[in-house]
């Protein structure tokens, strides 16, 4: 949800470029320094370790990322979250959220990537989306009734997750809520025996307009010439 335009095997191909471990990084010091440093607690935590485990970030790397976003060492985070707005080709609406240390640096080489794609460009795109808190989790229990779990923990809606996301024999959902809300929510559908795999903020878009294979192309081109960026955490388009 959010980043439906990715292409198959990017994920892993950023990876082997160590790109995908530093952006796992910088998440997990970002979380520690919101939340503290105890996974218990700080099911965003919780949530970006799950990911940098799979993604095989090693124990000594997570270890020290959660020491210095929690403020344990002397090395401070200054990372700070900025948020870009525009249009992709085709006028598809895109959000791009970075984590940088230097908005100085990062807004212009932004820019120049929405330049540099072919009818890119910024501009405001708030009103195509929902600004939303999201939590994915699985469960061990195939029959689990995930919407009156959803009722429970006080989301207001939920979706199945993509078959590819959930093992077999287990049940998947994605369950959105008030962003106030999604600190509650992930820790009572933990408590519920779900395993909550992502509990962040995003930007989930209203419409996906039609888009031909060649339009399609140029789209996923452009998103992943930002995605390719150091500094870009998530980018969010109203494509699937």
């Amino acid at each position: 949800m959010g980043a439906q335009w990715k292409q198959a095997g990017r994920e892993s191909n950023a990876q082997k470029k160590g790109q995908m471990v530093v952006k796992l990084v910088r998440e997990i010091m970002v979380a520690a320094k919101l939340g503290g440093a105890d996974p218990e607690s700080n099911a965003r935590l919780a949530a970006a370790l799950e990911k940098a485990r799979k993604s095989s970030v090693t124990r000594d790397t997570i270890e020290r990322a959660i020491k210095k976003g929690a403020g344990l060492l002397e090395e401070k985070v200054v990372f700070e979250l900025v948020t870009y707005e525009g249009f992709a080709p085709h006028k598809v609406p895109v959000v791009v959220e970075c984590l940088t240390d230097n908005r100085n640096r990062t807004a212009p080489e932004i820019r120049n990537i929405f330049k540099a794609g072919a009818l890119g460009q910024p501009g405001s795109v708030g009103f195509f989306f929902n600004h939303m808190g999201v939590v994915e989790a699985t469960h061990t229990d195939p029959n689990r009734d995930a919407e009156g779990d959803a009722i429970e923990a006080g989301a207001q809606e939920i979706e199945p997750l993509e078959a590819e996301e959930v093992s077999e024999g287990h049940k998947g959902a994605r369950f959105l809520t008030e962003i106030k809300d999604l600190d509650h929510v992930s820790k009572a559908l933990k408590a519920a025996g779900w395993k909550v795999t992502a509990s962040e903020i995003r930007y989930l878009a209203k419409s996906f307009p039609e888009l031909a294979d060649s339009a399609r192309k140029e789209v996923v081109d452009f998103l992943t010439a930002l995605d390719d960026h150091d500094d870009v955490h998530h980018v969010y388009a109203a494509m699937k």
